[in-house]
């Protein structure tokens, strides 16, 4: 490891240099109280900004143990560590002049959701926050004063005010770190007590726009309706009370923008932590929940869809479902035995995004179209077994079919964004119509099977089959030996872009999330790119089931951190997804 001295005298040895003498910083530096790694530098200053990161060690940042002994209140101070390192940045930002980029600095711009990102990591050893520099120029020639005035001035005091906990305000610290301890404390209390959600009084749900996920201003409190209405006493926070939805079926139906859908989005996001000032911020959902809805063009690789769908006329195998093209109808099947194979309790459905066909047939249409002549068993018919024979519930937005009140167990009215339990009132009026007849086959959950093929031959390096070699020695694999030079042998990734929330490319196939409707953030996205790239380089061999490799990547996710899935260093930029995305991912992926 070099002194910063050495970056400095290195620094000015290049200044008025062509550009690319900027990547003789590459290393390792000594900066007293913290290190400073420059990790890859720009090829130009109208590029991508440089990658750096600093390591601060525990005994110099002196934040209690207790604020990152359980991974909850870890994630928490991470998150609160990372906007208070962007909120710095934002003061020094482009202070340093030049082209292009130059002076640029930059961190993850976090959303609502606290979410664990690679931009801050807190480990057994100390922290690590990764960012983004500008290094400047004039044209395309090195202006290092300016850039020793962003790393010898500016980013020492955004270290030093972000980093160290005596420079902190111990109070807002304290605070993210009880708020996120009180919010698992929520969810281990939905799993003792047979719940699958629960909003506290006074959240404010509705957003600010479709493109802010800001709390509306002057919105309606959410108030509980009284016979739903749960008391729980949290560690920090104490006595809170708000309406539990208990396990089962529950319907939330109510006359056009009265908060049907806005009730809806709330759960959905509910299985992520939000920060204070949210209105989220006790609104709470079983961690498992998936959003079905239907997919058209979607494709499906072997899946059994065959408690849905069966006898389709062109005698296609639905035990072994797989198009290129599905419909609505199939996505939305495919959807629901996707979701129990990632291990989902709780289904979340809007009728609005569903596929009318799969989600009910009238008696009219049922004398017209027989049983025997309609394939669909729709999922009005196989909502009952899938909660009492897979321990599945669901929450359902229904508007336009009162066929769903027959089945459910608890059926909410949403009146100018108020809930009423109205449950007691519609089971009278159904004794005085009769129920929606229902002919749905014997219940049987499929088995998961489905293995992803082994990929062929990705790139270079040492290989018994013509796969490459992945041992012992990773930094080999990823581009530089263990003595720090670089490694001639090294192999080849896919390559990886990612256009916002939506998609992502992986050399030339294009994976479209746009449905993936609980991911919340980008760097969810680009995290995904890098396990999916993981998966069909190393985890992919033909023989491990979905399960085994979804299983495969959490678990190196959680033990290893980002760096297996990355190249030669970790970016900032990428946000762990759940279990369920990385599934949903897999199955999108048309390879």
């Amino acid at each position: 490891m070099k002194s910063f001295n050495e970056l400095r005298t290195l620094l000015r040895s290049i200044d008025h240099k062509s550009y690319p003498a900027y990547k003789s910083l590459a290393g390792t530096y000594q900066f007293g109280s913290f290190i400073l790694s420059v990790d890859h530098v720009q090829g130009d200053p109208f590029a991508s900004p440089s990658s750096l990161h600093v390591e601060i060690a525990h005994r110099e940042a002196g934040f209690p143990e207790a604020y990152y002994a359980n991974p909850f209140a870890r994630v928490a101070l991470q998150d609160f560590l990372t906007r208070k390192l962007s909120s710095l940045f934002e003061d020094y930002n482009f202070k340093a002049k030049g082209s292009g980029k130059s002076g640029l600095m930059s961190i993850t711009r976090c959303g609502q959701e606290v979410l664990e990102r690679s931009a801050c990591q807190i480990t057994k050893n100390g922290i690590t926050a990764r960012f983004h520099i500008g290094f400047p120029a004039f044209g395309r020639t090195i202006n290092a004063g300016e850039l020793e005035k962003i790393l010898f001035d500016f980013l020492p005091r955004c270290v030093e005010g972000c980093f160290f906990y005596k420079h902190l305000d111990a109070k807002k610290v304290e605070a993210a770190v009880f708020l996120a301890e009180d919010q698992e404390a929520l969810r281990q209390i939905l799993k003792e007590e047979r719940l699958t959600a629960f909003v506290a009084n006074g959240s404010i749900l509705p957003r600010k726009s479709g493109v802010s996920d800001l709390p509306l201003k002057d919105s309606t409190p959410f108030v509980s309706p009284s016979s739903m209405e749960r008391s729980f006493t949290l560690p920090h926070k104490g006595k809170i009370q708000g309406m539990a939805i208990p396990q089962g079926i529950t319907l939330i139906v109510g006359g056009g923008y009265h908060g049907k859908s806005t009730l809806l989005e709330a759960l959905q996001m509910g299985v992520y932590n939000h920060i204070s000032g949210d209105g989220r911020e006790y609104v709470v959902t079983d961690s498992t929940a998936i959003k079905l809805r239907a997919e058209d063009g979607r494709s499906i690789r072997d899946v059994n869809i065959s408690l849905f769908i069966n006898d389709l006329p062109n005698k296609k195998d639905t035990t072994s479902f797989s198009t290129p093209d599905a419909s609505g109808s199939t996505s939305q099947a495919a959807g629901v035995i996707e979701g129990i194979e990632a291990g989902s309790r709780l289904f979340l459905i809007d009728e609005d995004t569903s596929a009318t066909n799969f989600m009910v047939r009238d008696d009219f249409m049922q004398q017209v179209i027989s049983r025997e002549k309609e394939p669909i068993t729709p999922f009005l018919e196989r909502a009952r077994d899938l909660y009492e024979n897979a321990g599945i519930s669901t929450i359902l937005v229904a508007g336009s079919s009162g066929a769903f009140f027959y089945i459910a167990d608890k059926i909410l009215q949403m009146d100018c964004y108020r809930p009423v339990d109205i449950t007691n009132q519609v089971k009278s009026l159904c004794q005085s119509h009769s129920s929606p007849r229902t002919q749905a086959p014997d219940f049987s959950l499929p088995d998961f099977t489905r293995t992803l093929p082994a990929r062929k031959s990705i790139g270079r390096g040492p290989a018994s089959n013509g796969r490459p070699s992945y041992g012992s020695d990773y930094r080999s694999s990823h581009g530089r030996s263990r003595d720090g030079a670089p490694d001639d042998n090294r192999r080849e990734h896919m390559k990886v872009k990612t256009f916002g929330k939506d998609s992502f490319s992986l050399n030339k196939e294009t994976i479209d999330l746009r449905y993936v409707e609980q991911l919340a953030d980008s760097e969810q996205t680009n995290a995904l790119a890098h396990l999916l790239r993981f998966c069909l380089e190393q985890a992919a061999d033909g023989k491990k089931s979905m399960q085994q490799i979804v299983r495969l990547l959490s678990d190196t996710l959680d033990k290893k951190g980002w760096e297996p899935f990355c190249s030669s260093y970790i970016p900032c930029g990428l946000a762990k997804p759940r279990v369920q995305e990385i599934f949903a991912c897999l199955n999108r992926y048309r390879g």
